[in-house]
């Protein structure tokens, strides 16, 4: 279904029919294969399963609460959210088991946060007191207890306590807190996901969740119950599976798969679910074509956007509305060509877009609203 609400009526006059083909899709956009996510959201829910682990996959890649329905429904125990307004979205939609994998601070946040309470069952993530005071208080004044988790820093160098001890001292400072609960902890070897030597990177990987087991253990041992132990981004996700002590996985952006999962995080198991669309507009010389998808449309931090299906191009740069293209052999594609493009990377890449156009196969199924794009405080 297309919510009209959301579009401009240009927008909405110009938007294919279900059952439409990609070719009568507007460029550039993006275009989802549904089998192929489907495919990626069973295996990497079976991986975690094998593991004996529960998936709660990270939302900030794909930004849509239709696919966070479509998660959960294969049998995600919910989903992670970056920030608090997209958690109070994905709530809305009727989501309720919401780990919110970031601090929260100022009084009017904690207000939405009390509100969110009264809706679902939000995790907030503290790593100071000062975080557990200020959702003490306003949970307490709003009559509601909210579950708390602590961020433990295990090696990645951004927020959370430091393992063991400091971590053990703020679980009692939450335990105590009238209107807060103490319910585990999370951390992120995101420092790890680009390890190239498979042997190295699980190694460095087991040592990363060893601070979490380890702390784990002696929470448990000063008497405070860690029900929830919680890791794990798509990169890093085949080995972090496997260390012992982990209750659930966060990794989501395998449901799309990009090239930076492929090429820099040697993440084989999934396939290309997302493609970006273009058309050629202009072949000012021989050895050149212009495609009209740039910087607005595509990232190319960690990697330039490659073309699917074709090695006679190769993009080389983006300008703000252009993708420049080199012609590698023969005479290349002609002005209104198509071409289909893999993402660099897709969490740097959906956020500059309104929707998802789904394909069952060669025929438009659906087209799905980013509607937590957007959702940054």
């Amino acid at each position: 279904q297309i919510h009209t609400t959301t579009l401009s009526n240009s927008q909405t006059m110009w938007q294919p029919a279900v059952g439409a083909t990609r070719d009568e899709l507007e460029t550039p956009c993006l275009v989802l294969d549904l089998d192929i996510l489907e495919a990626n959201i069973a295996k990497m829910k079976a991986y975690c399963g094998d593991n004996g682990l529960a998936w709660r996959p990270h939302a900030k890649v794909y930004k849509s609460t239709a696919l966070a329905k479509k998660v959960v429904e294969a049998g995600a125990i919910g989903v992670t959210c970056a920030k608090l307004s997209e958690a109070e979205a994905m709530a809305a939609a009727g989501i309720t088991d919401l780990l919110i994998a970031n601090q929260l601070v100022g009084e009017r946040r904690m207000q939405r946060l009390v509100a969110l309470r009264k809706i679902a069952d939000p995790i907030v993530v503290v790593d100071s007191q000062l975080h557990v005071d200020a959702i003490s208080t306003a949970a307490v004044a709003g009559g509601v207890v909210i579950r708390t988790m602590i961020e433990v820093d295990i090696g990645m160098q951004r927020a959370g306590t430091a393992p063991g001890l400091p971590t053990v001292e703020l679980a009692r400072l939450i335990a105590k807190a009238p209107g807060c609960e103490f319910i585990g902890i999370m951390g992120y070897e995101g420092h790890l996901l680009l390890v190239d030597d498979p042997e190295k990177k699980e190694g460095s990987i087991a040592e990363a969740i060893a601070l979490l087991n380890s702390t784990r253990a002696e929470l448990e041992k000063a008497g405070l119950p860690c029900p929830i132990v919680s890791a794990g981004g798509t990169g890093s996700y085949p080995y972090t599976a496997r260390q012992p002590g982990l209750t659930e996985i966060q990794a989501g952006g395998g449901v799309f798969m990009d090239l930076l999962y492929r090429r820099q995080c040697n993440i084989q198991d999934l396939d290309f679910a997302l493609t970006i669309h273009a058309t050629v507009t202009s072949r000012p010389t021989a050895e050149r074509a212009i495609i009209d998808a740039g910087r607005k449309t595509m990232n190319m931090e960690f990697n330039m956007p490659k073309p699917v299906g074709r090695d006679d191009i190769e993009l080389t740069s983006l300008s703000a509305e252009h993708g420049i293209a080199e012609v590698k052999n023969g005479p290349g594609p002609a002005v209104g060509d198509r071409v289909q493009l893999l993402p660099g990377y897709c969490d740097f890449t959906t956020v500059l877009h309104d929707r998802y156009y789904c394909f069952r196969g060669e025929a438009l199924e659906a087209i799905w609203q980013l509607d937590t794009r957007g959702c940054k405080w």
